[in-house]
């Protein structure tokens, strides 16, 4: 059964650091897409990074202050998120998808965690 379980979330103050983890299980996830989303109250859920093989990808707000990253060998993803500020607090998910990210749309990925929240304060 696949699961993925996210970790790392909690409570920062702006200019903080938090680093995300997502354990995969139940197969290798080597050949898929594995994204961060997050979704904050009253607002869309957002792509914020994404990575499949050696390409990423990077919403504007997260570019430059996070980096998505993956061990294979651990089926892990990971989403190292520094200079936090207060517009960042948001439930963060993990979803992964088996097929090239560029062809997976938001609504395409089939496996989702089920989130870890991140609280930045001023």
């Amino acid at each position: 059964q696949v699961q993925l379980v996210e970790s790392g979330g909690g409570s920062v103050q702006a200019g903080g650091s938090l680093r995300l983890s997502c354990a995969a299980s139940g197969r290798s996830y080597s050949s898929y897409c594995m994204a961060w989303f997050r979704q904050a109250p009253g607002k869309e859920r957002e792509r914020v990074a994404s990575s499949y093989s050696t390409s990423t990808y990077y919403a504007d707000s997260a570019k430059g202050r996070f980096t998505i990253s993956r061990d294979n060998a651990k089926n892990t993803l990971y989403l190292q998120m520094n200079s936090l500020q207060p517009e960042d607090t948001a439930i963060y998910y993990c979803a992964a998808e088996g097929r090239p990210c560029w062809f997976v749309r938001p609504d395409d990925f089939n496996y989702w965690g089920q989130g870890t929240q991140v609280t930045v304060s001023s």
